[in-house]
Formats: C-alpha cells, structure tokens, sequence
C-alpha cells in the first residue's frame, strides 16, 4: 500500500468541503488506504467552548478566539487517542475538514496575521498537510448554501465577513506559497468535476512516494 497522507480540506464557508471529503475518502479507500476523516474545531471541550462561541452561547474576543483554536488544534495533532500523529502513525490516511490555514485566514480578518501565524507555530512545527486543498467558491454562493435549511447563522457567517476571509485566504496563500503544498480548485463547478481534479492531484503525490 502506498505511504499514507494528511491532507487537509480549506475554504470559505458554504465552499463543499465535506461532500469533497467524503468523495476523496472513497477514492483513498479505493487505492488500498484506510482513511480517518477528522475536522476543526474538535469536539473535545476546547473545541466545544469554540463552537459555543460561535453560536452565540458565550462571548469571547477575537483574540480570544485565535488562541482557543491554537491550542484546540494542538490537541487535534498530540491526543493520545485519536490525533492526528497517533492515527498517522498507526498507517492511517488522515483527511481533516480545516487546519492552520482556517485560522491565519478567519483570525487574520480581525486580529494581525502574523500573529495568528506565531500562535499555530508550534503545529506547524508538528506537522504540515502532505497537501493543503482549498475550495475557491463566490461568498453569495456560499452564504446560499448555508441559509438553505438553518435557522441560524454562526459567528463569522455574513457575506461581508465571507468576501473578507477569501481575500486573506488568497494573500495567505501567497505568503506561504513556498512553505505550504496548497491546490486552489474552483468550487463553483459540478462536483463531479472538483472532485476528478482533486483526485488528480493526489494521485501525483501519491506516484513520488
């Protein structure tokens, strides 16, 4: 079986990354690869009291914020259970829905980038993505989906907050180009098609290893 990967999924919201997850997974498993999907916040009580936040059942400062993600994603990476290098070294594929690049792109709108950058270093230093995939989308696309179906929206889910992370996430992107594996696919064609794409990309990693 070929080396197992981490990839991980970004966008802005609404952009359809769980259905291309979910599409990529069956590729993987597919090709011979047992395949861990995983997502950001988590669900342990950091990323719980982030979720509580954003949905307005407590306040906390964009600063705040920054920092809880830092340290949720921490333990994303180190839990003894099932991290992100526990399953890696267990001979897992591992598929995560957001990582560091969420946060210099969401915190950078409101706080200084670099220092976002500062606060995820040690995660970076842990481990970076085989392969950053970010799913380019139009925020009024975007802000579409996500209205169909809810009765509510999150805390950074507004069309003016959308427009701003997708610029950030294209400046990012710029920034780190020579540190960081990223792939931009445009999210606003069939997902057939994205997904073909994607699967392309990963079969030529795949090949070099």
């Amino acid at each position: 079986m070929a080396k197992n990967l981490f990839i991980a999924f970004e966008g802005i919201d609404g952009s359809g990354k769980s259905t291309q997850i979910n599409l990529l997974k069956k590729n993987f498993e597919n090709a011979g690869h047992n395949v861990y999907t995983t997502f950001e916040p988590t669900d342990k009580p950091i990323g719980k009291l982030i979720r509580d936040i954003f949905n307005h059942k407590s306040n906390a400062d964009q600063r705040t914020i920054a920092a809880l993600f830092a340290a949720d994603r921490l333990e994303h990476i180190l839990n003894k259970e099932n991290g992100i290098i526990k399953m890696l070294k267990e001979g897992f594929t591992v598929i995560t829905d957001r990582f560091y690049l969420s946060s210099y792109a969401y915190h950078g709108v409101h706080v200084p980038v670099d220092w976002v950058i500062q606060c995820n270093m040690l995660s970076a230093e842990l481990i970076r993505p085989d392969l950053n995939i970010f799913i380019d989308i139009d925020p009024e696309l975007g802000m579409k989906r996500l209205k169909k179906g809810r009765n509510s929206l999150e805390m950074f889910e507004t069309l003016e907050n959308q427009k701003k992370v997708r610029d950030k996430y294209f400046e990012i992107m710029e920034k780190l180009k020579f540190q960081e594996k990223i792939f931009v696919t445009d999210g606003n064609r069939p997902v057939e098609l994205i997904a073909e794409d994607i699967w392309k990309v990963v079969e030529n990693i795949l090949d070099r290893i």
